[in-house]
């Protein structure tokens, strides 16, 4: 009886380790952020190092890729598979923290599907080759039906890694130089698809931070339903 308590207790914990987007509740600011995205194309969310930036933008991702909006949800939303990037400075850094977010921790492959992504919607990953334990890809079973997939980018290969592609989204954590940024927001105009900026500003007032600061600082809006930008900062 007792071997069966310890059975049952650690396959309670197994499946609240593999459904971790369905314990996501965001604080304020990310929730306007997500709420932001409805009307929004783009947008920037900007907060110090530790509060949750990162966490919000895999949070998203993952409810985009797998189609798993929980009830308080007010953002986008996507009723078919979709195909997003997610990207960061270098391999390391996308492995370290938009892999790590969504998938789980890079060195352990038996706990892959207990962070953001919930492990019975992966349907499966491909590895990269730029560095250890990093992800090219990762197909998740949306629940419309079919698959959606995920890319991981880096900034550090340069502009033309970037051409080609007809996205939905693309998911910046880090501030991207102005010609990544650009190239990402083109890969989702035929789509009207989105874009996200994830980062703590350490460049001060940035080519990137300036395209977004203007429109506040001149008390612009976007018309509800328009494409348009959003600034968050704490």
């Amino acid at each position: 009886m007792k071997e069966s308590s310890v059975a049952l207790k650690r396959e309670k914990l197994k499946r609240l380790e593999s459904n971790e987007l369905s314990r996501y509740r965001p604080y304020e600011k990310q929730r306007l952020f997500h709420e932001a995205g409805a009307s929004h194309r783009e947008r920037l969310f900007m907060a110090g190092n530790q509060l949750g930036k990162t966490l919000a933008g895999a949070s998203e991702w993952a409810m985009h890729l797998s189609g798993r909006y929980p009830d308080w949800w007010r953002g986008r939303r996507f009723a078919r598979p979709v195909r997003l990037w997610a990207a960061g400075v270098t391999a390391e850094s996308t492995r370290d923290n938009p892999q790590r977010m969504l998938l789980g921790p890079p060195q352990r492959k038996d706990a892959w599907g207990t962070a953001a992504l919930p492990g019975d919607c992966i349907l499966g990953t491909s590895a990269a080759r730029s560095s250890a334990d990093t992800v090219d890809s990762i197909v998740v079973r949306h629940s419309s039906g079919g698959a959606s997939t995920l890319a991981f980018k880096s900034y550090e290969k340069g502009r033309e890694k970037w051409q080609g592609e007809t996205l939905d989204g693309v998911w910046f954590d880090e501030e991207p130089p102005l010609d990544i940024y650009s190239e990402g927001l083109t890969r989702t105009n035929a789509t009207g698809g989105i874009t996200m900026i994830t980062f703590t500003p350490l460049q001060g007032m940035s080519e990137v931070v300036r395209l977004f600061l203007s429109e506040a600082a001149f008390g612009k809006e976007a018309a509800p339903g328009a494409p348009g930008q959003a600034s968050m900062e704490r």
